[in-house]
Order: C-alpha cells, then structure tokens, then sequence
C-alpha cells in the first residue's frame, strides 16, 4: 500500500505478510535495499544480514541500508514492513546511513529509532486494513517536524542512480549536478554506501528484478545491459546475496516472489530500491501478501 501522498517523498510503501495459523515457520532471503521499519503483531520473526545465525528482533526492529541479503524466518503471525527511501531516513532517522549500513537494531526507548515504536499500537486483527495504514501515516506525518539540509541534492542523487544509463562515478556527479568528493559524502550520508558500490548494487538489483517477476527466464535473458558477461554477474551475485544463483533460483521464496509482484502492482516497481520517491501516479492497493 503506499502512504499518504504527502509521505511519498520519504516512504515507498507499507506491507503486511501474514502467516497463517498451524503454519510451519518462513524461511526466506531478501535482496540489499533500503532501510526498512519491520513490526509484528503477535508473531516471531529472526533476521541476519550477511552470513551468520538468525537473530530474534520482535517486536518491532530498524534495517539500515543494506548491501548483502537479509536472511529471516517468520513464525505464524501478522508482520508489517514501512520501507523508507533515503531522503525518508534522512528525514525521519536523522542518522548518517553510513552508520547503521548491513545492520539492524530491535527498537526500545533507548533505541536511535525510538521514535518509531508507538507503530506498534496501529495494527489490530479486528482493524481494517486501510485502518491501520491511516494510522501509520498520522504517526509518520507528526514525525515530519525538521527539514532535511541537502533535501535538493538528495533526491538529485537518487533520481540519477536510478537512471540504468548512469555507468560511472564521474556521470553520477555530473547528473546529479554535484562534485565527486560532494556526492562520496552525501552518499554515505543519505544512502549508506559509496557511490561506486551504489552503483554496483543498483546494477544487480536491476537484474534480480527481472528474474523474481519470471522465475521461468534463464538468468542470461535478465542481465542488464552493463553486464560484460554472466561471470560478471555471478560475481555481483556472491558479493551481494552471499549465494549462487542457481542456489537462489532452486530455494523456495514464499514471501519475496509473492511482494515483488504485490509492489509492482501496486507502487510500479517490484523493489523499494528501483522506486523513485516522487512516483505516486498508481492508486493504493491490497497490502497483503498471504502466506499459506
């Protein structure tokens, strides 16, 4: 579902995943994106960036940037995701992203992200769905209470990532009409990674994407045009999910495939990371993605 129009600068969308009763535990892996606010009412979920055991982080957690796949498990239960964009952490967080890059925290009062956990009392099993949103958006807006210095640069910088004919570190600069030393530090700052790994990251994204629409394609028909040959690719792949693809392709996805196809449908894109933040045209939709 996306939030309220005047939300959509700083958030892409809320989701909510349910795991059904007498349902065996989830299993699944997501790609790096960016930093997300993951809350459950009454479930149990365990998360892991990069390689390493899961870890419980109910009820409510904060996901910096990533830049390696999050492994989770999700328990029966009801799990919301409010995914924020980098001008959204940047708003909302006021953290440098570099800080909190491929790690996530559970929220309590001591918390950098303290000011999130009253999210939890939005969501009950006896309120509608667009109830619930209605009440995280009121709770985000009366967080809007600061501007963002650099609020320009930023968005400048995201729309040029977003531009799969952006190649290079200098274009990157050029597009986003800031020097190279300017836009390394409003990287770190704003988007968590250097710009020659943002770049990176955007480029394998763009072909995973292709892939979690159509599983049924042959990773050759899904590299982006930046790709020099599939080694290259398989190369991005380790780097960023910790995996092979064929491995990935075997594994089951019971959540990941399903949103993919739930957040197309809805915000125009199958992932937080290819949205642009002023891409509000598509009309709200279901937020659920049932796992049975």
């Amino acid at each position: 579902m996306l939030p309220a129009e005047p939300l959509r600068r700083y958030v892409s969308t809320y989701s909510l995943t349910i795991v059904d009763p007498g349902t065996p535990t989830v299993f699944d892996q997501v790609y790096p994106e960016w930093p997300n606010i993951r809350m459950t009412a009454g479930g149990d979920m365990a998360a892991c960036t990069g390689p390493g055991p899961l870890r419980t982080c109910n009820p409510i957690c904060a996901i910096g940037p990533t830049s390696h796949a999050t492994h989770f498990s999700l328990a029966p239960g009801r799990y919301w995701t409010v995914s924020l964009l980098p001008l959204g952490w940047a708003r909302l967080v006021r953290l440098p992203a570099s800080d909190f890059a491929d790690r996530w925290e559970v929220i309590d009062r001591e918390s950098s992200f303290a000011a999130f956990a009253p999210l939890l009392g939005c969501d009950a099993a006896d309120r509608s769905l667009p109830d619930v949103a209605a009440r995280i958006d009121a709770h985000l807006l009366g967080m809007l209470d600061r501007s963002v210095r650099r609020e320009g640069d930023i968005l400048k910088a995201h729309d040029a990532l977003l531009d799969p004919e952006i190649t290079s570190v200098s274009a990157f600069a050029e597009r986003s009409g800031i020097g190279i030393r300017a836009l390394e530090r409003l990287s770190l700052s704003a988007f968590g990674f250097s710009p020659k790994l943002l770049l990176r990251r955007q480029r394998f994204l763009r072909s995973l994407a292709r892939f979690m629409l159509d599983p049924s394609l042959e990773w050759s028909d899904t590299l982006d045009n930046q790709y020099v040959d599939q080694a290259h690719f398989i190369r991005d792949f380790r780097r960023f999910m910790d995996t092979t693809p064929r491995a990935y392709a075997t594994a089951p996805h019971p959540v990941l495939w399903a949103a993919a196809k739930a957040r197309a449908e809805i915000a125009g894109k199958p992932m937080q990371v290819l949205q642009r933040p002023d891409d509000s045209s598509r009309e709200p939709g279901s937020p659920a993605d049932r796992q049975r």
